[in-house]
């Protein structure tokens, strides 16, 4: 079974395997998370996302790159469902976790970090997406054996903890 945290901090500076980026359709950066990802990752991502996915991605799916300057070996983008656009079918988040975790399996990643997808522009409630979050990577079969939600404010840090001592 998968040991899963809650952080409080910068997901750009996890020391893990690979941290999974809450990516637009494009994927060619954007703002918040994806925006912060590119950054402090530099041009390399985005050289890998233009040659991986000439395409983009559609939501709930995932799919790998380089993790350029980050201290992480890749950087696992999904693309979550913008429930301020009218995108509100669960199941599309709930997708994004598996197929996150299954791209990890692929990978071989024992240690990863994830941000709270679609719960920041994209407005998805946030003690929903701390739900879907908690209860799908705990609910998940995976070879990844160290999970943690990077939770960017004190708030919401609090929240997963909760949902994880509630849900494991």
């Amino acid at each position: 079974m998968t040991e899963l945290i809650a952080v409080h901090g910068d997901i750009t500076v996890q020391d893990v395997d690979a941290i999974v980026n809450a990516a637009n359709s494009a994927m060619r950066g954007g703002g918040g998370v994806d925006g912060a990802i590119h950054r402090a990752g530099g041009p390399d991502i985005l050289r890998d996302c233009i040659a991986r996915f000439p395409h983009g991605l559609p939501t709930g799916d995932a799919g790998w790159t380089t993790a350029g300057a980050l201290p992480a070996r890749w950087v696992i983008h999904t693309v979550g469902p913008n429930h301020a656009a009218g995108q509100r079918d669960r199941s599309l988040l709930v997708s994004c976790y598996r197929r996150s975790l299954q791209v990890a399996d692929e990978l071989g990643v024992r240690s990863i970090a994830f941000p709270l997808i679609s719960a920041g522009i994209y407005g998805w409630p946030k003690q929903d997406a701390v739900e879907v979050a908690v209860s799908t990577v705990l609910g998940s079969t995976t070879s990844v054996q160290h999970a943690r939600i990077v939770a960017f404010d004190e708030r919401t840090h609090d929240a997963v903890q909760e949902a994880i001592a509630r849900l494991a």
